[in-house]
């Protein structure tokens, strides 16, 4: 029996065999979703193998139960690629949600804005993304799946459905491109202004490793970045992980609306 699969029917003993109808997994200072569903919380620690979320403003434990009425299975923390030089570091707990029958994931993060119109406090839904870390969590893989295709990486169909629910909450939810950086150090000027010349609209740590794995393994995918901070050499604010916790909540109170009218309407 693989690791996830065991781990899944330990997780099944203790919250029942419904699978869940969506993945969410929650980035910096936005963990507090987790304690809003009604349902059994398992610590990782409790979890062999699932990542220790050691980044303060992350929550370790994982969530099953009900939602807005639909089942959803929640990752309070992650692991990041800056923690341990592995891209992979979220795959078992991605393996985990496939193998309890999850199909669907939303994923969230905090990230910095390239763009006036989006300032900190704002919300932005990811289109695409680009991994310039230069590394991949799918490196070392043997199976032929390996090569997947990312045209469809961030799935239209939730995208819609999100969209959808924003504007019925009279909430502004543009779209845009999110570029990966490895951390933990923040971007440079320079590193920023070469982003924006790419396209992107926004940098962040995590996500889209994460969504290169669970499109290898069939889930579909989409994100929503909660804007911290500008960019570096965009504004005079200090940028900091202190000040990234300490503003990620002027967005979380959307991003809960959003997710909460999205899953209330049926997902997508």
């Amino acid at each position: 029996m693989s690791k996830s699969a065991e781990l899944a029917g330990l997780i099944r003993a203790r919250t029942g065999d419904a699978a869940p109808e969506f993945g969410l997994i929650l980035g910096s200072g936005l963990g507090h979703l987790a304690a809003q569903v009604e349902g059994t919380t398992i610590p990782y620690s409790d979890l062999p193998g699932f990542p220790h979320a050691g980044v303060s403003g992350h929550v370790p434990q994982l969530v099953i139960g009900e939602l807005e009425g639909r089942r959803v299975a929640v990752l309070g923390g992650r692991a990041h690629y800056y923690e341990t030089g592995r891209a992979d570091a979220m795959r078992l707990p991605l393996e985990v949600l496939e193998a309890l029958g999850c199909r669907r994931l939303i994923l969230t993060n905090a990230a910095g804005s390239l763009r006036q119109d989006i300032p900190p406090g704002a919300l932005m839904l990811l289109s695409d993304h680009i991994a310039f870390a230069g590394t991949n969590p799918l490196i070392g893989e043997q199976d032929e799946r390996r090569f997947v295709p990312m045209t469809e990486a961030h799935d239209a169909g939730l995208r819609a459905g999100l969209s959808a629910a924003a504007a019925a909450e009279g909430i502004e939810l543009p779209e845009g491109v999110y570029c990966w950086f490895s951390g933990p150090s923040f971007e440079t000027p320079a590193e920023i202004r070469a982003a924006r010349v790419l396209g992107a609209d926004a940098v962040g740590m995590s996500t889209v490793p994460e969504i290169i794995l669970a499109r290898f393994l069939g889930l579909r995918c989409a994100a929503i970045s909660v804007m911290t901070n500008m960019g570096a050499g965009l504004s005079t604010e200090s940028i900091s992980h202190e000040h990234t916790k300490a503003m990620a909540p002027l967005g979380a109170a959307k991003l809960e609306t959003i997710l909460r009218r999205f899953l209330r309407d049926g997902g997508a």
